[in-house]
């Protein structure tokens, strides 16, 4: 295990010998407002560096904490910033991130997955994740089996709160198949841990899975696919069984339209039937209903 941070000092650090490693793209209305936070009262709160040897020589920094304050103050003209600086190792650098975040609880979803995927890649066990970020270590070994089956969308939607880990778990192990899908749903809905405006955002969310994918990561998508000849049938494949699944339900949805008309075409020619409809002022039906009764009575 590496050593613990040293303690940091304060200095004004140029900007243009900070580099950030990892950038991350920004709320454009949120940055607005922390620009103009700082314009109107300046920097309440200084950034995290840790110094690295330049190619020049000189000291350059890698930016630990604050790259949206760092943002703002080259948004405003500004040459320096108030900074703390650390000695730390890469690894302490992300683990400081990620904790300030945490305790912000501000990150974005995939940000805090992203770590502790890197942190269990260098080495550390779910236990030892688990301590340095204060979270449940059985929470952190689940989320690191979704992260291994790529969920992305699945763990976007637990960290937001908008499901529980376990019934993500169940989508997870229920792959494609869809009756396993609404076991799963209707599990977490009759357990209490999934209700109302969230059930229906989930049912959103495995449709998306269904039809983008398990990524959320928009680089992806925007990446022209290879052509080959396995993605092409893998592509004709999906495209085969997406229309027999609209062929099966469009059939189910015509016999039990069939079975009703039907039904009402025996009903109508009951006349005990049609003098009750008559005496409570219900003899007319749809004229689109009519049809069909008729076109059935004709099949007949």
């Amino acid at each position: 295990m590496t050593p613990a941070p040293s303690a940091p000092d304060l200095k004004m650090v140029p900007l243009d010998r900070i580099d950030v490693l990892n950038p991350r793209e920004r709320n454009p209305e949120i940055f607005a407002r922390i620009v103009e936070n700082i314009r109107a009262i300046g920097l309440k709160k200084p950034i995290t560096v840790t110094p690295r040897p330049g190619s020049d020589g000189a000291e350059r920094y890698v930016l630990v904490c604050g790259e949206g304050r760092l943002a703002a103050f080259r948004t405003l003209g500004e040459t320096r910033i108030p900074a703390l600086v650390v000695e730390a190792s890469d690894e302490d650098a992300h683990l400081m991130g990620l904790s300030e975040n945490i305790a912000r609880r501000k990150y974005r979803a995939l940000e805090l997955l992203s770590g502790i995927s890197l942190l269990r890649d260098k080495g550390y066990s779910a236990k030892e994740i688990a301590e340095k970020i204060g979270l449940g270590v059985s929470y952190i070994r689940d989320i690191l089996v979704l992260f291994d089956k790529g969920e992305e969308r699945l763990l976007v939607a637990v960290q937001r709160g908008q499901m529980p880990l376990n019934a993500a778990l169940s989508i997870m192990g229920a792959g494609d198949d869809e009756k396993q899908i609404q076991n799963a749903l209707q599990e977490a809905y009759e357990s209490g841990s999934l209700r109302g405006r969230h059930l229906i955002e989930v049912r959103r969310l495995i449709l998306r899975r269904q039809q983008l994918g398990k990524s959320t990561s928009r680089a992806m998508s925007r990446q022209p696919s290879s052509l080959t000849t396995s993605s092409l049938v893998r592509t004709y494949q999906k495209e085969v069984t997406r229309q027999q699944v609209m062929v099966r339900r469009a059939t189910i949805a015509q016999e039990k339209l069939l079975f009703i008309a039907g039904a009402l075409r025996r009903l109508i020619g009951d006349e005990n039937f049609t003098n009750l409809l008559r005496a409570e002022g219900l003899d007319t039906i749809p004229k689109y209903l009519a049809e069909r009764i008729v076109t059935v009575g004709q099949a007949t």
